[in-house]
């Protein structure tokens, strides 16, 4: 039996995929989210959002996907890794995501058939196309070059083309060095850590998602303090710390995870990390 069915839960609370139905949305999460939707409604170009890893940037990703829900007039595209050799790799790969069926043989010719493509979806037939780029902090300057190229597509009233990338910090001093890029971004947010409070509301949302119940208490407030100043907050490492606990608790046959506990598990991710090192 599974560890989540011994405490009376039906799924498991603290998975670190990206599954939309268990995003947070913490102060910073909720109003990134915002923002979003209002700049690809507005058809303002050119969204970044920024946040150091395990922060939640790839689940906002699949969220803001999850909010249009087969809306008439939005073709969202997503591209999950934008390692390439060369620009015209990036851009032929862009060809085929948004659907573009010829084989451009150079940079202008794929830049064209974009255009093209573009123009008849966003003028003729009256879609919004949107691209997300994940991992935005691969994209070499050529690559950034080549997206504000992109944007500038447009017609009097709005961008053809929205992107949104999703990128850790070190992306900022890159397009910083590009002025003409930097100029594009109509919207630019950073996703911070969660506070103690939204640790444990975190925890509490997913343990009642997965099953758990209002009076049901796996986590001490001290664990949960334990939890929020090892992690510092960050999403991905408050869902993995608590996935160990909840594992650890059934093993020792504990109905509640305790500071004690906590203690154990990082002390324990401590030495592994050490002796991995040496």
């Amino acid at each position: 039996m599974s560890y989540y069915a011994e405490l009376g839960l039906t799924k498991e609370p603290f998975s670190t995929s990206p599954d939309p139905a268990f995003f947070f949305r913490s102060s910073s999460h909720a109003q990134a989210l915002a923002r979003l939707e209002i700049a690809i409604r507005l058809r303002r170009g050119l969204s970044l959002i920024l946040g150091e890893v395990g922060t939640g940037k790839t689940t906002l990703a699949r969220t803001l996907l999850a909010n249009f829900p087969q809306e008439d007039g939005f073709a969202f595209h997503i591209v999950l890794d934008p390692s390439f050799e060369s620009e015209y790799q990036f851009l032929l790969h862009l060809c085929r995501v948004i659907g573009i069926r010829s084989s451009p043989k150079s940079t202008l010719d794929c830049r064209e058939a974009i255009e093209h493509h573009l123009f008849q979806s966003g003028v003729t037939e009256g879609k919004t196309t949107v691209l997300l780029i994940d991992e935005g902090q691969k994209l070499s300057l050529d690559m950034l070059e080549n997206l504000r190229v992109l944007l500038n597509y447009e017609t009097n009233e709005y961008k053809l083309l929205q992107v949104v990338i999703f990128a850790q910090m070190e992306l900022l001093s890159r397009i910083r060095r590009l002025r003409n890029f930097m100029d594009r971004v109509a919207l630019k947010y950073i996703i911070n850590p969660l506070s103690e409070e939204e640790t444990a509301e975190m925890i509490r949302y997913r343990l009642l998602l997965a099953g758990g119940t209002e009076g049901q208490s796996l986590f001490a407030p001290a664990a949960i303090a334990a939890i929020h100043r090892f992690t510092q907050g960050y999403p991905r490492q408050i869902a993995l710390l608590c996935h160990n606990a909840l594992e650890a608790a059934v093993m020792h046959e504990r109905r509640e995870v305790d500071d004690a506990l906590i203690g154990e598990l990082i002390r324990d991710e401590s030495r592994w990390v050490h002796e991995a090192i040496a």
